[in-house]
């Protein structure tokens, strides 16, 4: 019989508490009877920290920041209890497992057992407080490798710390031989080459940004250069055999090859900048810890984009005005998949889609090539003023639909919340899934330490800015002395030494502005603290502070941007 289950306070059969920042004498009774059957690897220590390991192992399976940081918030509160669970002894052994046992436990009714790394656990109370959704349920009766090589984010010791308080077995020796024997592929084997300027900010999957300095080098960023985020492993796809799939109206499924895409309808080309939801989320982190990529400020790019009109392709899949009487969104579906073969997803409003002032094109080229791999090759979607997590990348499928996309991103991603909201009073449900984002700006150069010598007389100062919504960015202030007195910079809307191009249409400013400011050093400052805020042509202007903005996904970070600078005095000065 499980040794979980005699936890009766503590099993799936038992109430579910969300206020566990107490060790009750119950728990320490059960962490005490868990620790005497477990081995030297730890076993079920800290049982009495349910909920931080609980939620944590969430980003193991699921492979989510957000779920993975539901339970990890309880730590600061769990420190305080964790001597008393300490000072149980261990003692005997883990029983062995086989396989077929494991198998044997696939459900709720039977318990959820995994294996990893020739360990046995039971996750069955774990997986009925899982707010990611059944995922989590296909890696029951089987080994948590695939799932682990997958998410390789969650490869680190503190996850196989979560893990370990699940851990009922081992897995006896036969079975482990027969799973080494099965060598379970590296679905991130064939990722592209990438820049080595880039600064990494996870691996599998990758996601990284450009330095700052170089971002704000060139109006249009270079693709090598242009900040990647990835969800999954980049698929690999054949353009001979691609194929785009257009459901939801009256006409039927279209269904169209990358050369009818080209063909049967006109190019349009826009310039585009995209923003992840997560950048600057590293001031966030300063303020108070989030979970998620901790993107500096240059989770941003300007690229220009050409391929069909979304809106042309939707009418010739049968596209007609009454069809906005009953759907309201236009879903689309990636090609980049996990384990599971659930595929990346996401959704417009279908007015933005079909509106001829939208812009939102079926992208296959970037910067006058074909798209690259890690960008969306062969065809991606380019939604103009709306947060990067909507342009889907690797697009096969688009559906017109009643509905948003039921998708992890969509649904339980990529959202904001009020300060005061943690992951216990968290409702995904309450919350808009973001489309457009807020004005916002940051300073490129100098960089934040940065030293500027005295007999250099002035200082230069770069960055860019940008608003979402099509707004155009009519002026960006920069401050020397933290926001005392102000002055304008100057910004520019093209390549240096281009004449600038005509003011887009309102509505229609797709693209950032790049600014400078060459300012003199004050005469008795040692230091400078620099800081920029931009406004926009509706008067949007960046909040000054970020703690009124923070939130546990640490997204729409967008507050002046501030960077200091140390002035050395000349050395040869008398």
């Amino acid at each position: 019989m499980l040794l979980l289950r005699r936890c009766h306070s503590l099993t799936r059969f038992g109430p579910l508490n969300t206020q566990r920042h107490q060790v009750t004498p119950a728990v320490v009774s059960c962490a005490v009877r868990l620790w005497s059957s477990s081995s030297e690897d730890g076993g079920s220590y800290q049982r009495a920290h349910g909920p931080r390991w609980r939620h944590g192992l969430a980003g193991l399976l699921a492979g989510t920041g957000a779920v993975l940081a539901y339970g990890l918030h309880h730590h600061k509160a769990e420190q305080q209890d964790s001597s008393t669970v300490q000072t149980i002894k261990k003692t005997s052994a883990f029983p062995i497992i086989s396989q077929e046992e494991v198998t044997t436990h696939r459900s709720l009714e039977h318990g959820i057992w995994v294996t990893f790394k020739g360990g046995v656990y039971d996750i069955t109370e774990f997986v009925a407080m899982h707010p990611g959704g059944d995922k989590i349920l296909l890696a029951a009766g089987g080994a948590l490798e695939p799932f682990w090589a997958l998410y390789a984010v969650h490869n680190q010791e503190h996850v196989l710390e979560m893990l370990s308080e699940y851990k009922v077995g081992e897995l006896s020796a036969e079975d482990v031989k027969k799973q080494r024997a099965i060598k379970t592929s590296d679905p991130y084997s064939t990722e592209p080459e990438r820049h080595p300027a880039l600064h990494i900010n996870n691996l599998k999957p990758f996601n990284a940004e450009p330095p700052p300095e170089l971002l704000s080098d060139s109006f249009i960023t270079p693709s090598a250069i242009f900040f990647k985020r990835n969800h999954l492993p980049v698929p690999q796809v054949d353009a001979a055999s691609y194929q785009l799939h257009i459901e939801g109206l009256p006409g039927g499924v279209l269904t169209l090859s990358l050369e009818e895409l080209k063909t049967r309808f006109p190019k349009h080309t826009i310039t585009a900048t995209l923003q992840c939801a997560g950048n600057r989320r590293s001031e966030m982190n300063k303020v108070k810890q989030v979970k998620g990529l901790n993107w500096g400020i240059a989770a941003i790019s300007n690229a220009t984009w050409g391929g069909a009109r979304l809106r042309d392709v939707l009418l010739a899949a049968g596209y007609s005005p009454d069809v906005a009487q009953r759907a309201f969104h236009v879903q689309f579906e990636g090609l980049d998949k996990d384990v599971t073969g659930t595929t990346y997803g996401a959704s417009i409003p279908l007015n933005k889609a079909v509106n001829e002032e939208g812009d939102v094109l079926l992208a296959y080229e970037m910067n006058g090539q074909d798209i690259p791999p890690d960008h969306g090759y062969p065809v991606r979607a380019v939604v103009p003023g709306t947060v990067g997590a909507r342009n889907v990348k690797w697009l096969g499928k688009i559906i017109v639909s009643a509905e948003e996309s039921s998708s992890h991103w969509q649904q339980n991603d990529y959202k904001g919340f009020a300060p005061g909201t943690d992951w216990d009073t968290v409702d995904f449900k309450s919350a808009p899934a973001i489309q457009e984002l807020p004005i916002q700006s940051a300073i490129t150069v100098p960089t934040d330490g940065a030293v500027v010598d005295r007999s250099s007389e002035e200082v230069t100062v770069k960055g860019y800015a940008w608003s979402g919504g099509g707004r155009e960015v009519v002026r960006v202030d920069v401050s020397l002395d933290g926001g005392k007195t102000w002055q304008v910079a100057q910004m520019r809307s093209s390549e240096k030494g281009q004449a600038p191009g005509p003011s887009p249409p309102p509505g229609r400013a797709w693209a950032w502005k790049l600014w400078e400011v060459t300012a003199p050093l004050p005469a008795e400052a040692q230091e400078l603290e620099i800081v920029c805020k931009a406004v926009d042509n509706s008067y949007n202007m960046q909040p000054d502070t970020v703690p009124p903005i923070w939130n546990l996904r640490g997204v729409l970070s967008n507050a002046w941007h501030r960077v200091k600078v140390e002035i050395r005095e000349d050395d040869n000065e008398e």
